[in-house]
């Protein structure tokens, strides 16, 4: 999923939206850290967020969104919270499936008793909720296809599903499709058995199903709001949408309709050998979701964010690169003031790539038809990967990352420690510019250093900011010149989306814990709105990629996915960036907390210990 080049925050890896942080930091001042409680009630959760695009399933395309999404609407599966390795468990689904010997039918139950929330769209309920069906599932698997919804998530089922490239093909006239157009590979066998029947196998096939684009979702509600309905979720959920207000905050409350139906979900009861001794196990058993009300704020200044976090304002909080040195001693521990204040941290590798991907439609940098000059092209990302300081830029980021060898990041099935293809080498970086047709930079038919524009996705990050400086120190030693060009960010995605950024910087969380979802970001089919936003091409690499995802965990797939890496790295679509470390640091009134790659849905796990936070802020004057 991508993310936007900046500090760990919440999945979190998020991107700063556009509050005007002037008036919040006046705003806590006038507070005198009472601050943004000012609902008097104490089961509350107060966070950050980035700006969150649409609260649509099908268009959740960044973390935000689909972090907010997770807390309305439910998948058959789920991950359980605290097993690693990361394991699939049923979540609307009564069980995990019935697959067929051939591994190409897959049959769920669906368990009986969940409703949707109560909403004006339901009119033969009177805006009762209505029980969930099969047929949600196979409708919103459908909107995912309809290329009228302009879905970010068509890549999860593209070639996969019997018929429904068909059904997606059908929805390209201009002219609205069918929803009740048949698709054989998507069938309800009575309302509660849902069957999906596969081209050919697909061993991911759970972990998608695991995603927020095969989230039940009511036709109701998308016929009732139309294009609203971005803005009004109809989930079945722990959290109902109370208050979104863009460029401010969001607000979630308990599902009522939870209560009305006596539907009752619980906290794992089992976890890893340490979970139980770290207190993680303190719940278990217990019905959740533990909070009542969610409040999160977009802050764009993470001065003002750490601020709010130090006066209890904020539950957690990500670590900006310039407090750094406040927050940790040299040895990497908590610095005793922090610790006195009860803060706690928990450090975890994170399952994300960030990188620098030229646009392979462009043709200065990208891919061209007439084979010298697509060589040259070639040469010269071949170069600007050479020219990239990876020791100054790991000490840059205090050593909270480490810079990738190749596009599959250490911890996914299928990772292989492995040197670098081009690593940073002033000289070669050279030789391959002049190699490109730019001898020092410059361009021989008009003497002038050659310029690439580089795209950004935050005007507001300090931290975006010092990196991109970095980077354009990097190419401007090799003579090469790099142009910012910042956006917020819906206005970045959307120039990614249409080709117009000739390089930019972006990252990818993992949707699940394969390489293969790191390797579809270079599959031909998946160009934009699919992930492959560098539009990067390559027949080989296509053929290998249908090859392996129809293929179990073996030592033979991670032999093919390394040669897969092999050919990406020799083309250089990207120039890898960063691997990251996160760190995450929380007040210890918050409890349940467990790093997750994948925390979609698991904010009903956590529990806010009310008596220790009353404490603590009477104790520090909030």
């Amino acid at each position: 999923m991508a993310t936007a080049q900046l500090i760990i925050k919440l999945k979190p890896i998020t991107i700063w939206g556009g509050l005007a942080v002037m008036g919040l930091t006046g705003l806590l001042a006038g507070c005198g850290g009472a601050g943004l409680q000012t609902d008097g009630a104490d089961n509350v959760y107060y966070g950050e967020t980035a700006r969150i695009r649409s609260l649509d399933p099908a268009r959740a395309g960044d973390v935000a969104s689909a972090m907010a999404v997770g807390k309305i609407y439910e998948t058959l599966l789920e991950y359980h919270y605290l097993d690693r390795p990361y394991r699939v468990v049923p979540a609307l689904a009564a069980a995990m499936p019935d697959v067929s010997e051939d591994g190409l039918v897959y049959t769920f139950r669906i368990r009986p008793g969940i409703y949707f929330q109560d909403d004006p769209c339901f009119t033969a309920t009177d805006g009762r909720g209505r029980a969930v069906t099969a047929e949600d599932f196979i409708y919103a698997i459908k909107r995912v296809a309809d290329v009228n919804t302009a879905s970010t998530g068509y890549w999860a089922f593209n070639n996969r599903i019997v018929g429904l490239d068909a059904f997606r093909e059908a929805s390209t006239t201009g002219d609205p499709v069918d929803y009740d157009q048949e698709v054989a590979g998507l069938q309800a066998l009575d309302p509660h058995t849902l069957q999906i029947t596969l081209k050919r196998p697909y061993p991911q096939l759970l972990w998608i199903l695991t995603m927020h684009y095969a989230a039940a979702v009511p036709r109701e509600a998308v016929d009732y709001y139309g294009p609203d309905f971005r803005r009004n979720p109809v989930g079945t959920g722990p959290y109902v949408l109370e208050e979104w207000q863009p460029n401010y905050r969001v607000v979630f409350t308990r599902n009522p309709q939870w209560a009305v139906t006596g539907r009752v979900e619980r906290y794992p009861e089992t976890g890893e050998p340490d979970d139980e001794a770290a207190g993680l196990l303190d719940d278990a058993g217990q019905p959740v979701p533990f909070i009542d009300r969610i409040v999160q704020y977009v802050v764009g200044d993470p001065s003002t964010q750490w601020l709010m976090f130090l006066r209890g304002q904020f539950e957690a909080s990500g670590i900006s690169r310039d407090n750094w040195d406040a927050v940790f001693t040299d040895d990497r521990a908590l610095t005793p003031e922090l610790e006195e204040l009860g803060i706690e941290m928990t450090a975890s590798p994170t399952m994300t790539v960030f990188y620098y991907a030229f646009n392979m439609l462009d043709p200065v940098v990208g891919q061209v038809d007439e084979p010298e000059q697509n060589a040259r092209n070639r040469a010269l990302r071949q170069a600007l990967t050479s020219a990239f300081n990876t020791e100054e830029w790991v000490r840059f980021h205090h050593h909270r990352v480490r810079r990738p060898t190749s596009p599959i990041p250490q911890g996914v099935t299928g990772y292989v420690e492995r040197e670098a293809r081009f690593p940073f080498d002033l000289e070669q970086a050279r030789a391959l510019l002049a190699e490109a047709g730019y001898p020092d930079g410059r361009d021989p038919a008009t003497g002038r250093r050659l310029q690439i524009e580089l795209d950004l996705g935050s005007a507001d990050s300090p931290d975006l900011r010092h990196a991109t400086e970095l980077f354009i120190d990097f190419m401007d030693r090799i003579g090469v010149v790099i142009v910012p060009q910042y956006n917020n960010w819906p206005t970045f995605l959307e120039k990614i989306r249409r080709g117009q950024a000739q390089m930019f910087s972006i990252g990818w969380v993992a949707d699940y814990p394969d390489a293969e979802n790191f390797l579809q970001l270079f599959y031909g089919p998946n160009v934009s709105p699919g992930p492959n936003h560098a539009k990067y091409r390559n027949e080989e690499f296509d053929q290998l990629y249908e090859q392996v995802r129809e293929m179990p965990d073996s030592d033979e797939r991670t032999a093919l996915y390394q040669q897969m890496a092999d050919i990406v790295m020799e083309d250089a679509p990207w120039i890898l960036q960063s691997q990251r470390m996160a760190y995450h640091l929380r007040h210890h009134w918050l409890r349940n907390y467990k790093p997750h790659d994948f925390p979609y849905g698991m904010t009903k796990y956590l529990r806010i210990d009310t008596e220790a936070r009353r404490a603590w802020q009477a104790q520090h004057g909030r």
